[in-house]
């Protein structure tokens, strides 16, 4: 008997919730990546992982956000505390791989879709661990096509996130990336939902096994969301923000290996010295004394 399955519990306030998750995890690791362009290679590396793990707690709370929302009629759901953490530690991960490598080698073509692909790849493996991690009385089912096009959302969504990361500059565009970003991994969310059913069987091996909704799901939500919290709490104190000498307050970032061209520039030609000869116009220097008035007398002995 296939069960009734509802995504939608709570009407739009689980999907909206989701969104303004992704929303916010995206902004904090944009704001996070650009950040570290300008802390030099000491502080490089922590911006980076700070970035990371904004959008890979933003990515996995967005997801489970919208499981509040997920209900089967004809059976009571609860969740493998293991698998549950592996799906968290999977977003992180994936993520922090695609970010460090863009944040290092750069947004070339080649550079930029392998990221994109592993984060993808990455992505949809922690929505599809998540869903494992559920337990009923039944069996689940997806249909391939819809999978595969969840899939492909997400290496999209990955690669445009990556990209925006180290090319999106300004407050309201990086908002803007920010909310796109958010779309598309909710999107990303709710097309592998629709991909799944769910067939009753009381016989079933996989029976209902682990924690409920309120005594599993929700207190596992505090950690991500603490650490979203704590994210935020760096960026808004952060110096360059408060002081405005950052890229989201429209400062022109400076560019890479300016200084490098700078110390092997030629130097500036030597002006040219004027040729000796009565031919050449006489160069300007210092003006001359002026002239005595003439004496009044008729000889140059002076006054007798």
């Amino acid at each position: 008997m296939q069960g009734t399955v509802d995504g939608f519990s709570y009407g739009l306030v689980t999907p909206v919730a989701a969104f303004l998750m992704a929303a916010l995890g995206g902004a904090l690791g944009l704001r996070c990546t650009v950040r570290s362009l300008h802390g030099g290679r000491t502080f490089k590396a922590g911006w980076l992982a700070l970035g990371a793990a904004a959008i890979g707690c933003g990515i996995w709370t967005m997801h489970f956000v919208g499981m509040l929302g997920f209900s089967v009629a004809e059976s009571a759901i609860s969740y493998d505390v293991p698998l549950t953490l592996v799906s968290l530690g999977v977003a992180i991960v994936v993520v922090g791989i695609g970010v460090f490598i863009v944040g290092y080698r750069g947004t070339r073509p080649a550079t930029l879709a392998t990221a994109g692909l592993v984060t993808g790849l990455g992505v949809a493996a922690m929505h599809y661990i998540g869903m494992y991690s559920m337990s009923l009385r039944g069996e689940f089912a997806y249909d391939p096509v819809l999978v595969v096009l969840s899939v492909l959302i997400a290496v999209i969504a990955a690669t445009a996130a990556l990209w925006a990361a180290m090319t999106v500059r300004g407050f309201l565009p990086s908002l803007g990336a920010s909310a796109i970003m958010g779309v598309a991994v909710t999107g990303m969310h709710y097309t592998g939902m629709s991909a799944m059913t769910v067939h009753l069987d009381g016989h079933a091996s996989r029976m209902v096994q682990g924690g409920s909704m309120t005594t599993v799901l929700l207190p596992m939500l505090f950690g991500p969301l603490v650490l979203l919290l704590v994210a935020g709490v760096i960026v808004m104190f952060d110096p360059l923000l408060i002081s405005g000498e950052d890229t989201w307050n429209g400062a022109r970032e400076p560019r890479p290996g300016r200084r490098a061209q700078a110390r092997h520039a030629a130097p500036a030609p030597a002006p040219v010295a004027a040729p000796a000869g009565d031919d050449f116009w006489p160069q300007p220097g210092p003006a001359a004394p002026a002239a005595e008035p003439a004496s009044r007398y008729p000889d140059s002995y002076g006054p007798r």
